[in-house]
């Protein structure tokens, strides 16, 4: 966007997100020298140049003071910081002071919605709803990954063009299972998550492969496992079968056998309550926090309000911020779960050589994100204002109506993998920079933050909810718009993902544990 010269009333080229913030957001590309009138403190002269999504000071700020934005610190100044001067990394620095525990102080009772929303789903005979009908090949070892996807590829094409009501077959592949010692706690999250997987109400029909001499076999991952009395399965290993061609002309008569049973059925009216929302951010900037983030906690708000469920995940992403979400917490349990995760997020990091606020990313300070704490508290806006009801470790069952946090990293593949496992039938994600992640068995509606990264990458893009800082839609106007969208993908509508078929390679269950 071409620099504006001259000068320019505050809130026409930038946005004070709270009464009292050190700081605004430019909107638009702000020149050096350029006059800002109307401002808090006084008219300001900009200092150097400014990119959209960046920050300006609206005061002097002197070295060691904290710098806040949406009312809260996001770092502390490490020189003497001027108005109008540039405010990011090379002048910001990490805030590491505790923020005060306050349990449920903020907590509000949900207020059930007076509209009854639905969306056409599959009905599953275990009471859930399903929001696409895929056949997973759920494989046990990366050694049966091939053959999967051998099988899996006999089905690409005009071949399914006689079951139209058959969304694909998908091979999920992984490289893990063998060596992996069952009692660790990194065979435990993997077969938590190819059992949430196998057992999702998207999945219409299923295929466990293995090789055969694993030490995570096939018959582990169906072991205790109450499947849905609906679901046709099979199990197969590579060795028992008698190789891989033997197995991949198995598995194709397996599914192909499976294949007119699911394609009699049919969607039915289901209601919004049974719908599952997974919400991840990736790639953010520093519209994150002010447009897509906030807008899609609305729409999860509006949800939960008919009964839904929705999901906040990333752990390191709410690291800094977390004091937001226990002041929603529904007890004192719950707080304390979030915390203890945050601790071992804490260990791990450091085990690693690392810290916690080692975040954002490059494309993250590319985008006006300087401090961890900046980028969690745009992160915590995705999960609206609803209590948080519950925190699940990664991948386990997102069971309870209301808000829930799951414990994932923030690698996206990863924490979509766990949100999905989790039981997630429609996943939301936000971008600032343009990220291009798909997901299966569940649509993926991706979100752009500003309208530039919206029209660079239209085709990739499902919604633009940089209209909330154009000035052309407010932030309630987008959240419906989510909302709308997510009834309508939920009931078969294509997002542009599945448009590109994306979404098989980033199935990436989170690795922990010990291999041997």
């Amino acid at each position: 966007m071409t620099a504006i010269p001259g000068s320019a009333a505050l809130g026409d080229v930038s946005i004070i997100l709270s009464r009292g913030d050190d700081v605004a957001v430019a909107t638009r590309d702000l020149p050096g020298g350029m006059t800002l009138t109307d401002a808090p403190h006084g008219d300001l002269t900009v200092g150097s140049t400014v990119a959209r999504g960046h920050k300006i000071a609206l005061r002097a700020i002197a070295a060691g003071e904290p710098v806040r934005k949406y009312s809260q610190v996001i770092g502390r100044a490490t020189v003497d910081i001027k108005p109008g001067a540039h405010v990011h990394a090379h002048n910001l620095g990490m805030d590491d002071g505790a923020r005060e525990v306050e349990v449920g102080v903020d907590r509000r009772d949900t207020v059930p919605a007076r509209e009854v929303r639905t969306f056409q789903g599959y009905r599953r005979s275990d009471g859930t709803w399903g929001t696409r009908n895929y056949v997973g090949i759920v494989t046990s070892v990366n050694c049966s990954a091939s053959t999967a996807r051998m099988i899996a590829d006999q089905f690409r094409g005009p071949v399914l063009d006689a079951y139209p009501h058959v969304d694909g077959v998908i091979a999920l592949t992984h490289d893990t299972g063998c060596g992996l010692v069952p009692t660790s706690e990194g065979a435990q999250v993997t077969r938590r998550t190819l059992q949430g997987y196998a057992s999702h109400p998207n999945m219409a029909g299923l295929l466990v492969l293995g090789l055969g001499c694993e030490m995570m076999p096939a018959a582990t991952i169906l072991s205790g496992l109450d499947l849905r009395e609906d679901l046709p399965v099979k199990e197969l290993t590579i060795q028992d079968t008698g190789g891989i061609r033997a197995t991949v002309r198995a598995g194709v008569a397996a599914i192909e056998a499976m294949l007119p049973g699911i394609e009699l059925l049919r969607r039915e009216t289901a209601p919004a309550s049974a719908l599952v929302l997974g919400t991840n951010c990736g790639g953010s900037d520093g519209y994150s926090g002010i447009t897509a983030n906030p807008a899609l906690g609305y729409a999860g708000d509006k949800l939960i309000s008919m009964g839904g469920r929705s999901a906040l995940a990333e752990t390191p992403e709410v690291y800094g911020a977390e004091h937001l979400l226990l002041r929603r917490a529904v007890s004192q349990e719950v707080a304390d779960t979030l915390l203890e995760r945050l601790a071992w997020w804490e260990k791990y990091a450091a085990d690693g050589g690392g810290t916690l606020d080692n975040n954002p990313s490059p494309g993250n300070k590319a985008g006006g994100l300087t401090t961890i704490l900046e980028k969690s508290l745009g992160a915590v806006a995705k999960s609206g204002s609803s209590e948080l009801v519950a925190v699940r470790e990664y991948a386990e069952k997102i069971d309870l109506p209301g808000l829930t946090f799951m414990d994932t990293p923030g690698y996206d593949p990863v924490s979509v993998t766990g949100l999905v496992a989790g039981g997630a039938t429609v996943v939301v994600f936000t971008t600032g920079r343009g990220s291009v992640l798909g997901c299966k068995p569940s649509p993926s509606i991706k979100v752009a933050t500003n309208t530039e990264t919206f029209d660079r990458m239209r085709e990739d893009m499902d919604l633009n909810a940089g209209r909330i800082v154009d000035g052309t839609a407010t932030l309630e106007e987008v959240g419906e718009e989510i909302f709308e969208k997510i009834l309508s993908v939920a009931s078969g509508e294509q997002t542009v993902s599945e448009e590109l078929d994306l979404g098989s390679d980033e199935f990436v269950p989170w690795q922990l544990g010990t291999v041997t």
